[in-house]
């Protein structure tokens, strides 16, 4: 098993929801999450004053797969995803067992 993480624009996710379905997987997990790198952010103007926003929204997709479905669904993710633009997206695999344990919490009524 492989946990595959893409960071992709907000406004592709329905496109990567849709083919992710196509292809057979069922289920994923997505968090707004905030980034920079080399496009430095952008100019914004908010009543008539400028200012630099930093961190620029994206969204991350979480999904985890068979060994046997990481390079198909991949390859859907990134086609899914594309914007035309470089560096616009990024997606990793890592196997499962590197992925952190989750906590479980447990009620005891005494």
């Amino acid at each position: 098993m492989k946990r595959i993480e893409a960071i992709i624009k907000p406004h592709k996710l329905d496109d990567v929801k849709d083919r992710l379905r196509q292809v057979g997987i069922s289920g994923m997990t997505v968090a707004e999450v905030k980034g920079f790198g080399r496009t430095g952010g952008k100019t914004e103007v908010y009543r008539g004053s400028a200012y630099v926003v930093d961190f620029v929204p994206k969204i991350r997709v979480e999904v985890v797969v068979k060994d046997s479905m990481v390079a198909e669904t991949v390859q859907a993710i990134a086609s899914a995803a594309k914007t035309g633009k470089t560096r616009a997206n990024s997606t990793a695999a890592a196997p499962l067992c590197a992925a952190r344990p989750r906590a479980r919490l447990r009620l005891v009524i005494l």
